[in-house]
């Protein structure tokens, strides 16, 4: 018998689920409430001892669990390594920050966007997530920070497209926006995309006041064609159509994130070319110093080149930022982690 997979329910359905039981309908929040701290079955001391003993017959608190924790011994920055119930793996970021505490988390096992600046393509996609194993890795993370803790920030911009896996990612922002549960703000979420066009316009219409921020990385479709596939099926025309439509409907602002590629994609020339591409459009240019792919044969950048152009996109008023690297000593790119994981595993 397969574990109610309870993390994924909203207090509605638990509530449904609870007066099946013959239950109480005030039962609901209280279960909701513990779930959500990721309290176990048997120290939910408010529900009735026999409520507790079949939850722990017939469902799960969380189906993610933290297998490994990696912490920076520069920054703080914590790599979490899960493990799902059905054995796969997949992996976080918990960054520090001055403004609160940030979580990277995962919409898929894997991906299947094929980037070619991304390690967490390079096997493909195993599954898509629940919204239960995607509210988990949040669970998870505020158990490792500790009391008086927790997550303030949410970025979907771990292995995986969230809109990709379009009814589960929306199913978890609505969850987690619950009050009685972790309560995390949707204007403290960013949903990053490699331009799914028909499902941002789709997401647009959804009233998830969420930042969307889209993996442009090139100026053309050529340059774009050259190292993402989804380029392919939707052209820059329309890609940006999609993200004025998003600003339009939201009053959002949409952040470009644009990881410089020695030799593909990082002249000032192409810098002037995406200033014109996005010129009157209420956007920020996000800059990412390539990671290393070496399976790919993508290097990054220097420092010089970053700045010639970040300053080539100011001159001509883009708002404009150097993203600032986190985790570096404990590979904090997405799909690092976990590759070695597998990879250490298949040797053994």
């Amino acid at each position: 018998m397969s574990l109610l997979e309870l993390l994924s329910m909203s207090q509605a359905e638990m509530g449904e689920l609870l007066a099946s039981w013959g239950q109480p309908a005030f039962r609901k929040k209280q279960l909701f409430s513990w779930l959500h701290q990721g309290t176990p079955f048997e120290q939910m001391l408010n529900l009735p001892n026999a409520l507790r003993v079949r939850l722990r017959a017939e469902a799960s608190e969380n189906t993610v669990s933290v297998l490994e924790t990696i912490e920076s011994k520069i920054d703080g920055t914590v790599k979490l390594l899960y493990r799902l119930l059905d054995g796969n793996v997949i992996e976080g970021v918990l960054m520090r920050y001055k403004h609160g505490n940030t979580l990277c988390l995962s919409t898929q096992v894997g991906c299947k966007m094929g980037c070619a600046f991304c390690a967490s393509t390079l096997d493909g996609c195993v599954r898509n997530l629940s919204a239960g194993e995607m509210l988990g890795q949040v669970v998870c993370a505020n158990r490792v920070l500790g009391e008086g803790e927790r997550v303030h920030n949410i970025v979907l911009m771990g292995s995986g497209e969230p809109l990709d896996n379009y009814e589960n990612t929306t199913r978890f922002l609505r969850l987690l926006r619950e009050p009685d549960g972790v309560n995390i703000g949707l204007r403290n979420v960013s949903l990053s995309t490699c331009g799914l066009v028909p499902q941002m316009y789709a997401f647009a219409d959804e009233d998830l006041p969420v930042t969307l921020s889209v993996s442009l990385h090139a100026p053309n479709d050529d340059v774009r064609r050259k190292i993402m596939p989804v380029a392919n099926r939707y052209s820059i025309e329309e890609l940006i159509g999609a993200c004025k439509n998003y600003i339009g409907k939201t009053g959002r602002r949409v952040i470009f994130e644009y990881a410089l590629i020695s030799g593909v994609n990082a002249s000032v020339a192409q810098a002037h070319e995406l200033s014109t591409l996005l010129r009157g459009m209420q956007c920020h240019v996000n800059l990412i110093p390539l990671n290393s792919v070496p399976e790919r044969g993508l290097q990054g950048v220097s420092e010089r080149e970053v700045s010639a152009f970040k300053a080539a996109l100011e001159e001509r008023h883009i708002s404009v930022t150097r993203r600032r690297e986190m985790g570096d000593d404990i590979e904090g790119a997405c799909g690092q982690l976990r590759r070695k994981y597998i990879a250490n595993t298949e040797n053994e």
